[in-house]
């Protein structure tokens, strides 16, 4: 069976550690995208997203595809180290200044990849929704534009715009596995 045959879910139940490994390969980039978007701190993404594969093996035999889908599911456990990070991130940093010990930077060429794959997945996601979402989810949060303005650039009224964002985002969260 090729490798394009094999659900996410059937990557996970399999318990083959090759099979874990190319679930990470569809997932890996959608990861970092998502932990840069939200942190905007390219090391701290490729930290969240080393964590969440960490969990995502460890907690592999008590997935059931049956309850949610595996994209979801490793979403799900994003969110909640992305949760975790910011509860203990402070704590971490006093601790870690306290104690003399420096954080191991990342490769100011790997800091700018993740940076560029957080906007380039950003970008391809947005560009996939229907036109009227998109280009208002594209002026009003990519390019942080006014509601009034946009409504007059497409002579619709502001409440229509607002919908249209909405439900833009509403469907790019369903995309990524993530609720309100």
């Amino acid at each position: 069976m090729g490798e394009s045959t094999h659900t996410d879910e059937a990557l996970l139940l399999s318990g083959e550690p090759e099979d874990f490994g190319r679930f990470y390969d569809r997932y890996v980039r959608s990861l970092l995208a998502y932990f840069q978007r939200r942190t905007r701190n390219p090391e701290i993404a490729a930290d969240l997203t080393a964590e969440t594969f960490a969990a995502a093996l460890a907690a592999r035999p008590r997935f059931e595809a049956r309850t949610v889908p595996a994209s979801a599911w490793l979403f799900a456990i994003a969110h909640h180290k992305l949760t975790d990070h910011h509860r203990r991130g402070a704590t971490e940093d006093r601790m870690r200044r306290r104690l003399g010990i420096e954080r191991i930077p990342l490769g100011a060429e790997d800091a700018e990849m993740i940076r560029l794959l957080g906007d380039e997945v950003a970008l391809q996601l947005v560009a996939e929704l229907p036109p009227d979402q998109r280009d208002a989810v594209r002026a009003h949060v990519l390019e942080d534009r006014d509601y009034g303005d946009i409504a007059r650039e497409s002579v619709t009224s502001e409440a229509a715009v607002r919908k249209r964002v909405s439900r833009g985002l509403n469907a790019l969260r369903a995309r990524a596995g993530g609720g309100r």
